[in-house]
């Protein structure tokens, strides 16, 4: 039976080892950093790869979400590919920032966005995760970036999207899209645990394929009442 967990319930989960200042983010971004280089694989097997040296665009937001992104790029970076990173919002994760730019990654700016993107292999959605919910609606800049990348998508040439997470833009809990700016995953990476909203209408069609990476506080969730039970045939195949 497919359960779900709300964002709550994941901070709750995270606060000791976070306490005990174990490196979470450390963990999940290098699930995330795997489960990127198999789907630049998956293209390169279907000969959809456009680079020699594959090419990712990260979109990274100001909280933990962007850090995640940023320590995945930095691995990605170090094992030779073109890691790309626009800064949605200016502010950053300082530390996933430096050390995505001491592997070798390359600021681009709003202006370069839409070109950078027309040629990546991959797009990584950073901006926004589970410190969102409740109001997880695109705003602003990080809006106007979704809805400039959104034509780029879903034609059989089209980059592959990677969520972090979750898409930007759908509600952890709910699963609910309270705006269209959001771009529709491929693959969604989460951590620690299935959100609830990810296994419900509509953001369960926008996150694709969902892969759940460990990062060592599955034994606090598992204590925990979930917050969403599904019977096996509602879960879409996830």
């Amino acid at each position: 039976m497919p359960v779900g967990y709300s964002a709550a319930q994941i901070r709750a989960a995270e606060a000791p080892h976070l306490a005990n200042h174990e490196p979470l983010m450390q963990r999940a971004a290098a699930g995330l950093a795997a489960e990127i280089r198999g789907v630049i694989a998956e293209r390169r097997r279907d000969g959809r790869l456009r680079h020699a040296r594959p090419c990712v665009l990260l979109l990274v937001g100001p909280g933990n979400n962007g850090g995640d992104a940023l320590y995945a790029g930095a691995e990605l970076a170090a094992k030779g590919k073109r890691i790309l990173v626009l800064l949605v919002l200016g502010r950053v994760h300082e530390d996933g920032l430096a050390a995505a730019l001491a592997a070798g990654a390359e600021i681009v700016t709003d202006d370069e966005a839409v070109e950078a993107a027309a040629t990546a292999d991959v797009i990584v959605d950073g901006i926004f995760g589970t410190g969102s919910s409740g109001r997880s609606a695109l705003q602003g800049a990080a809006r106007d970036v979704v809805m400039r990348l959104q034509p780029l998508l879903g034609g059989p040439e089209a980059p592959a999207v990677v969520a972090v997470d979750l898409p930007s833009g759908v509600d952890a809990d709910d699963g609910s899209v309270p705006d269209p700016a959001v771009l529709p995953a491929d693959l969604t990476v989460t951590f620690g645990g299935m959100k609830a909203g990810l296994l419900l209408s509509p953001a369960r069609e926008l996150a694709g394929r969902v892969r759940v990476v460990q990062i060592g506080i599955e034994r606090q969730l598992a204590r925990m009442e979930p917050a969403l039970q599904l019977p096996d045939d509602t879960s879409g195949g996830q």
